[in-house]
């Protein structure tokens, strides 16, 4: 679901501030201080132990990648222009929509809030919507009209993500061997992979793999399959890139459609990208995660919890109330699985890098494995900055779980996706 706001400010700023430059300027103050209170209590806590003592701050030694294992070599991120701050979110949205109906804004209030989000970006503007005025129109096909922004829309997003994750990496674009692209947003012939590989300038003989519309799993999903690339082709660099836009599902809310406003106060826009390759190459190439170990599984007559239809209109979601229960009974079983491989048992000894769905999903899986307040820290922040950009997102949290690793930390952890199926995605991780 796409936000949509007038403004003629600049592409950095949010797009309803139109609306009350006051309140929305002591809001951006509000989310400053929120964020510095937050780093405060992420600095606190790698400074003192559990008991509350303090203790040094030393930079851990590196570990030795494991031979012929797939590591995480670099990572980038892009994003549209347009950043909307989640307080200033209900009122451009209902105007957009022509929407007046004081239960639905009420509603979306309320979710806007329970989300945790405080910030996303998003592809829409006044612009699409001046050119596309049906989009906002309850009913009309705009199937055509969706696929013209969102096509474009997302492979430019992934070429800047993959441009920034090469030129952290350091090497050239002739060395990527593979290509595995990760979208829910386009639908066409050839796909998108085949126009970010061109544009990108990748040798016409590599590797394209694209999955698409795997939704919240999917970037999970890119991972196993590139470490399987990487593991079974030496000397192989793959890039996996991920881009989502909400285009295809922006639409005027409906009582019928409850999930509608769900989705309005909870997803974004974006891409991200990482580089695999086993055996990094010494003083060329700075792994910091191992990809150990991976398994999917789904759960059986569970494929109508979450259902996503293309229609006329774009895509029609339908979320069970189900869900978070579904997944909360079977975590435990499916993370044994996985950290079983390292001879662990305490989940707490692990850190966790899973994908934030949304605050529900979170607190259940952090209840029912008896996590630690700051293990899924990483995960809730990736929410708080960006809601739920769906494949895109666990890449936002390994990225600050890099960061928080630097601190030091555990050897051992694990990557988490949920989705349609109902799918779990998980891959054991192993800190370098």
């Amino acid at each position: 679901m796409l936000l949509v706001f007038h403004t003629n400010l600049s592409p950095r700023t949010s797009l309803s501030l139109v609306y009350n430059p006051l309140r929305c300027h002591i809001s951006s103050i509000k989310f400053s201080l929120y964020r510095t209170i937050f780093f405060l209590k992420l600095l606190k806590m790698s400074e003192t132990g559990s008991n509350g003592a303090s203790k040094h701050c030393t930079t851990p030694s590196r570990r030795a990648p494991t031979l012929g294992k797939a590591t995480l070599l670099a990572i980038g991120k892009a994003f549209p222009s347009q950043l909307i701050p989640q307080e200033c979110l209900v009122e451009g949205y209902l105007r957009d929509t022509k929407c007046d109906d004081a239960s639905v804004k009420e509603k979306l209030e309320r979710l806007c809030k329970t989300t945790t989000v405080k910030t996303r970006y998003t592809v829409m503007s006044k612009e699409i919507l001046d050119k596309y005025p049906e989009l906002a129109t309850e009913g009309t096909p705009t199937i055509r009209q969706r696929l013209e922004i969102a096509n474009p829309a997302v492979v430019e997003m992934a070429l800047k993500a993959s441009m920034a994750c090469i030129n952290e990496w350091g090497g050239s674009v002739e060395d990527i061997t593979h290509l595995v692209y990760v979208s829910s947003s386009e639908v066409r012939l050839p796909g998108g992979d085949l126009y970010l590989a061109s544009q990108l300038g990748l040798r016409n003989d590599v590797g394209r793999v694209m999955l698409y519309f795997l939704g919240c799993y999917g970037g999970v999903t890119g991972l196993r399959v590139a470490k399987d690339i990487a593991e079974n082709n030496p000397g192989s660099r793959v890039l996996l890139t991920t881009s989502e836009t909400t285009i295809l599902g922006f639409r005027p809310p409906s009582k019928a459609r409850p999930y509608d406003l769900v989705g309005a106060a909870l997803f974004g826009d974006g891409a991200a990208a990482v580089i695999i390759g086993a055996n990094p190459v010494t003083g060329k190439e700075s792994p910091f995660m191992e990809l150990n170990y991976s398994v999917q599984q789904f759960l059986p007559d569970t494929q109508n919890v979450i259902d996503g239809r293309l229609s006329e209109e774009g895509i029609n979601f339908k979320l069970g109330r189900e869900l978070p229960q579904k997944i909360e009974d079977n975590i435990e079983e499916f993370c044994n699985k996985l950290v079983s491989k390292a001879g662990l048992t305490d989940f707490n000894e692990l850190f966790w890098a899973v994908h934030p769905g949304g605050p529900a999903i979170l607190n259940r899986l952090e209840s029912k494995l008896k996590l630690n307040e700051e293990k899924l820290e990483c995960s809730r922040r990736a929410l708080m900055d960006y809601g739920n950009v769906s494949s895109n997102t666990i890449v936002y949290v390994l990225e600050y779980m890099r960061d928080e690793l630097k601190r030091g930390g555990g050897e051992w952890g694990l990557a988490l996706a949920f989705g349609p199926g109902i799918t779990f995605e998980g891959i054991l991780l192993r800190s370098l």
